[in-house]
């Protein structure tokens, strides 16, 4: 079996725990009555299939999105961008506010002749 496969069912069975104890958690601290509802109803079992079913997909595509992120190749220098080296330059330089004027009135109130309120 390939790797990748192996990867994918390994975090599909992870998902399927975590999500199995998140299911466990809802019922047992009876979020939004959720247990209420499921106890109440003749066909309760249906929707804790489906509770399990639905979070077991998004916790295992979360574990495999982790475990994919995990695999990347750390080689070379860390990367911090290109602007390292002005920042460094420019925190010796002091930093001058430039003003910058501004019209009470705009052109489309003076032409349209609303006063401003």
């Amino acid at each position: 079996m390939p790797e990748l496969v192996r990867l994918y069912i390994r975090n599909v069975v992870a998902g399927a725990g975590l999500s199995a104890l998140f299911v466990a958690l809802l019922l047992g601290f009876d979020v939004a009555h959720l247990r209420h509802l499921i106890l109440g109803s003749d066909i309760g079992y249906i929707a804790v299939g489906l509770l399990f079913l639905f979070n077991t997909v998004v916790f295992s595509g979360v574990q495999f999105g982790i475990a994919v992120m995990n695999m990347a190749e750390k080689d070379g220098p860390p990367g911090g961008g290109k602007r390292d080296a002005l920042l460094r330059a420019d925190m010796a330089a002091e930093l001058i506010p430039i003003p910058v004027p501004a019209r009470a009135e705009s052109r489309v109130r003076r032409q349209l002749g609303r006063p401003l309120r």
